[in-house]
């Protein structure tokens, strides 16, 4: 054998042991690079600055997660409970507005049914009592001697007493009552002669601002008969209306109505919903809920009773109890928890009384000997 032909051989053997030792091994090269470091490309993504999270907080991750993960799962589920609450109960919204309210009747198979809002002479009675109290918030800020050095409060007051003329030139052609355009027409005068005294001297004092404002209670009390008596006859109509139109299913009605802090005590659309439904319809299919704002939408108030009505069927689930899920679950343990703290203190804690669950009594204060003083605008002094 020539020495070219032993080489030849000692080369393939050679080549076939390389190959089988480092194929492997640049098969291996990526996991090993991937393992230390990634392209720059993907450093944003891929790489954390810093030392990796402990596990104690990674483990917290993935329990907590569960929590999250709870609102995609009730989010699903909630959208059939509307649609089965709609398809098989009439429901009516009484929502705060400008307006005087807005009330939406939701039937089985049918489309909503918004009612008109409330007389027009509503607005008007209440656009003259606010004003009334919005000439009271220019001036409040300069009390104390301040009007006549800071003199910002004149501008803003010379565009609003304009607004307050041209309502008043506008006031003979109202359509409304002669009594009504005499309401008006007192209300805004009085407002315009303060205006005049305080832009005349280019200054005001405490006495000034109570003075005009006590002149105005009076104005207002009438302003507010007016305004109320409108509003609450109108919804009474409607309401009389609506139960005839929804018939035998009137018993299973659900209607709720918001409320922000000012409108719980007597909460007007509430009240009138009460007196057709009946004090045993309270908390069970007539809701009070409480909005951030004054205003809210019928797909948020609709959300929101869907949740209830869900969660209470929940609650007799797991708890036996049809109603227990109206309150905070962790109430409960909350309140002996701060019974137990409160004791360790040496100190009486301070808690609401226990009551039923199933409760239908106003959702909002009635003890009328929890307090002192007035409790109607006639009874201020």
């Amino acid at each position: 054998m020539t020495t070219r032909a032993k080489f030849s051989r000692f080369s393939h053997r050679a080549l076939r042991l390389l190959t089988a030792v480092s194929v492997p091994l640049m098969l291996m090269a990526p996991f090993a690079q991937a393992a230390d470091t990634v392209p720059s490309f993907m450093q944003e993504v891929a790489v954390n600055e810093g030392p990796p999270p402990p596990a104690s907080q990674i483990a917290f991750n993935n329990v907590y997660r569960l929590n999250d993960s709870m609102f995609d799962i009730y989010g699903n589920s909630l959208a059939m409970f509307q649609q089965h609450l709609r398809d098989r109960h009439p429901i009516i919204l009484g929502l705060f507005s400008a307006k005087g309210g807005r009330f939406v009747l939701y039937r089985p198979n049918h489309e909503p049914l918004e009612a008109p809002s409330p007389p027009a002479v509503y607005r008007m009675a209440k656009a003259c009592g606010h004003c009334g109290m919005a000439t009271y918030e220019i001036v409040a800020p300069y009390c104390g001697g301040q009007a006549k050095v800071d003199s910002s409060w004149k501008g803003t007051m010379q565009w609003y007493r304009t607004q307050v003329q041209t309502a008043l030139d506008s006031i003979e052609s109202l359509d409304t009552t002669t009594e009504n355009r005499e309401l008006f027409r007192k209300s805004l005068n009085h407002v315009a002669t303060f205006m005049d005294k305080c832009l005349k001297e280019g200054d005001f004092t405490y006495q000034d601002v109570e003075t005009y404002a006590r002149g105005f209670k009076p104005i207002a009390a009438e302003l507010i008969a007016l305004a109320s008596s409108t509003q609450v006859g109108h919804w009474y109509k409607v309401l009389e209306e609506w139960k005839q139109l929804i018939g035998k299913d009137w018993d299973k009605t659900y209607a709720l109505s918001n409320s922000i802090y000012v409108a719980r005590q007597n909460n007007i659309l509430f009240s009138v919903l009460v007196q057709f439904m009946g004090e045993q319809a309270m908390n069970d299919r007539l809701l009070l809920l409480e909005t951030t704002d004054f205003t809210t939408t019928p797909d948020e108030m609709l959300t929101a009773m869907t949740r209830i009505i869900a969660d209470r069927a929940l609650g007799k689930v797991f708890f036996n109890d049809y109603f227990l899920m109206d309150y905070e679950l962790l109430a409960g343990g909350g309140r002996k928890a701060i019974e137990a703290e409160a004791a360790k203190r040496g100190v009486k804690p301070i808690l609401p009384p226990l009551v039923p669950f199933n409760s239908h009594q106003w959702p909002m204060r009635i003890d009328p000997k929890s307090g002192t003083g007035a409790a109607t605008l006639e009874d201020t002094k």
